[in-house]
């Protein structure tokens, strides 16, 4: 995938549509306090073993805000999604699912691992975090996200996974790290 940032820069926000700023003003063992916080969406992350290739199907896409750091701001990440609409969190990860990688799960193979807070020092929002496995029957495109997302599909062979969660050079979320963890402990013997 092609990436190629040009003429970069930070303006103030205005109408915003998926994070809202805000000071928290509030009281603390009788201390007063405020904090600077950010209001974000809840969101799913999907981990998805193609079961015929014996790979982790991941994302990797430009990210604004990593690009601050490191001035490359391509991660590889879970399948993933804010909670947006009025549906159950597993059918937020199936169509994530297909509108990211390609592939048309039935909602019931989508199975729940766990939910934690991200962000906490500022956000707090929360991830759900869940597991399918697909095949190529399951395929009906190439994914690569809906409206101008430009998400590439990426698959990672087993045995490389495990380095890859300790190289520090690929940005990648602590989800993934986490999901690519439960994996080895819950499923990677299934795949020998």
């Amino acid at each position: 995938m092609q990436n190629i940032i040009e003429n970069f820069r930070e303006e103030p926000l205005s109408n915003p549509r998926f994070v809202y700023t805000s000071l928290a003003k509030f009281k603390q063992n009788g201390i007063e306090k405020d904090w600077e916080i950010v209001k974000a969406h809840d969101s799913v992350a999907i981990l998805i073993y193609h079961r015929e290739h014996d790979r982790l199907v991941l994302v990797k896409q430009f990210r604004p805000a990593v690009y601050l750091h490191n001035d490359n701001g391509m991660t590889i990440e879970l399948c993933a999604g804010i909670v947006d609409k009025e549906l159950s969190l597993q059918e937020i990860a199936r169509e994530e699912i297909e509108e990211e990688c390609g592939y048309r799960v039935p909602v019931e193979n989508v199975e729940k691992i766990t939910s934690f807070y991200t962000s906490v020092g500022f956000a707090g929002s929360k991830q759900t975090l869940y597991y399918v496995e697909v095949d190529e029957g399951m395929k009906v495109s190439e994914g690569g996200g809906i409206d101008n997302e430009m998400i590439e599909v990426i698959e990672m062979p087993i045995p490389e996974a495990k380095a890859f969660v300790y190289d520090e050079s690929i940005a990648k979320t602590p989800g993934l790290m986490f999901a690519f963890m439960w994996w080895f402990a819950t499923k990677e013997n299934r795949s020998e």
